[in-house]
């Protein structure tokens, strides 16, 4: 039975050997053509395999060493971590490439090779295109974010190759026209547009990791965990509690503090198990490895 942090590491050997062979043929195809959206799409590969080689490497970690002495609460955070770095250095070579693209609209625009460059970008949609959906279907089963972010990032290739198709198809159907002097302007245009559509999605990643890195509690989980404790103050009687929750990479980390009555001062130990063993059915989340911990308590000055 192979488990899913195995499956994960399968689809990313998977995504890293597709993202080599189509850097290799953008980098080539771009040296030909002098097409600048040709090479960001092969940087793009280039650094989209490095990146799923490093998310290789954390997964490996987890599976091979769920804890140790000096990381006791496991490997959990460093998945967000990976997501930051990720997304930080996609964000940065979208800056970069937007800065030529502009640059070389003001200078006359970028002549290119069309014919080649055409089939180039043809052959790369499908490729990226049969490669998203092989990943997909299989994060379904799964449901890995680490494999949801290499995903997105098929998604985004999909997109930019297609794109750039469809803005040389439109070239090469200027070139007998009066608009033919456009045509160098082409590649630029279609650079800098690709890149305000691809931004955000790099951007949400960051944004949504950072906020794992610096443990703040997600407000559906934190809703959830206290509409859960008022059933059980409701049930039992509970004097009061306190509830602390986050969720880092695929680690949940719930602390539950209980002050029980006079009258339940003497449950018994199967009782207050029980109450731990609903808290932690009901916060349970699939994909997600639960440390938790429920103190009872008399005494206030525990919360």
């Amino acid at each position: 039975m192979v488990s899913n942090t195995q499956r994960e590491q399968q689809l990313l050997k998977r995504s890293i050997s597709g993202a080599i062979a189509i850097a290799c043929l953008s980098v080539s195809f771009g040296l030909i053509t002098g097409s600048q959206s040709i090479m960001f799409d092969g940087m793009f590969s280039i650094l989209d395999a490095v990146l799923s080689s490093l998310a290789l490497f954390v997964l490996r970690l987890i599976e091979q060493n769920p804890t140790s002495r000096r990381f006791q609460y496991g490997f959990w955070h460093i998945e967000p971590l990976v997501l930051v770095f990720n997304g930080s250095l996609l964000i940065l070579l979208c800056f970069y490439a937007f800065i030529n693209a502009i640059k070389s609209l003001l200078e006359g625009g970028n002549p290119f090779d069309l014919g080649w460059a055409m089939s180039y970008s043809f052959a790369v949609t499908v490729i990226c295109l049969l490669i998203f959906i092989k990943q997909k279907q299989a994060n379904d089963q799964i449901s890995s974010p680490i494999i949801e972010l290499d995903i997105k990032g098929w998604l985004i290739s999909t997109a930019i190759s297609g794109a750039i198709f469809c803005a040389f198809s439109l070239a090469w159907l200027l070139q007998r026209t009066h608009y033919a002097y456009l045509i160098p302007y082409v590649d630029s245009v279609i650079l800098a547009v690709l890149i305000l559509f691809v931004i955000p999605t790099p951007a949400k990643i960051v944004f949504n990791a950072i906020k794992e890195v610096l443990l703040i509690t997600p407000t559906d989980l934190d809703n959830q965990v206290e509409q859960l404790m008022q059933q059980l103050s409701q049930r039992y009687g509970f004097i009061t509690y306190s509830h602390y929750v986050t969720r880092i990479g695929r680690g949940m980390f719930l602390e539950v503090y209980v002050v029980l009555p006079e009258a339940l001062e003497h449950i018994g130990i199967s009782e207050l198990d029980s109450i731990r063993e609903h808290i932690s059915q009901s916060v349970q989340q699939p994909g997600l490895t639960l440390w938790m911990s429920v103190s009872f308590c008399r005494d206030e000055k525990w919360l």
